[in-house]
């Protein structure tokens, strides 16, 4: 399978959107509205250890929202030349990936959630899990 020719610079933090009241926000999002591909999987992660790091990993095919529902980290992508470090910490703000890069996630706040809205349903066939092939395939 031939990897996406994408860059660091495809990838970019949406505003979805915070509608306020006395009462508390609410943010929504939809399919062909805010988001520019239909969701076909929520996962979230949580009690992520202080220290330790998650994804490690790129997609052949794979597009991503990945949004700090609560508390904060960090977010590396790499195209194999450029590396971009994307801090989230509002639940109103989704960085979007595409398919082609690698993705790391690092310092996990005490208590935060990462949510992951994803393209496609689960497919191992679609992962790249080590770098050098990653790196080898761009």
């Amino acid at each position: 399978m031939k990897l996406k020719n994408s860059t660091v610079y495809d990838c970019s933090v949406i505003d979805v959107s915070k509608v306020h009241s006395d009462s508390g926000n609410i943010t929504v999002v939809e399919n062909s509205q805010n988001i520019p591909f239909d969701v076909n999987r929520v996962y979230y992660l949580y009690d992520v250890p202080s220290g330790e790091s998650r994804g490690g990993h790129a997609h052949y095919e794979l597009e991503q929202f990945i949004i700090a529902a609560s508390g904060s980290f960090d977010v590396i992508i790499d195209d194999g030349t450029n590396t971009k470090r994307v801090s989230l910490n509002r639940p109103n703000l989704a960085l979007h990936i595409v398919p082609g890069l690698w993705r790391e996630l690092n310092n996990f706040s005490s208590g935060s959630i990462c949510m992951v809205l994803a393209s496609h349903k689960y497919d191992e066939k679609d992962y790249i899990r080590d770098y050098n092939e990653f790196i080898n395939k761009k």
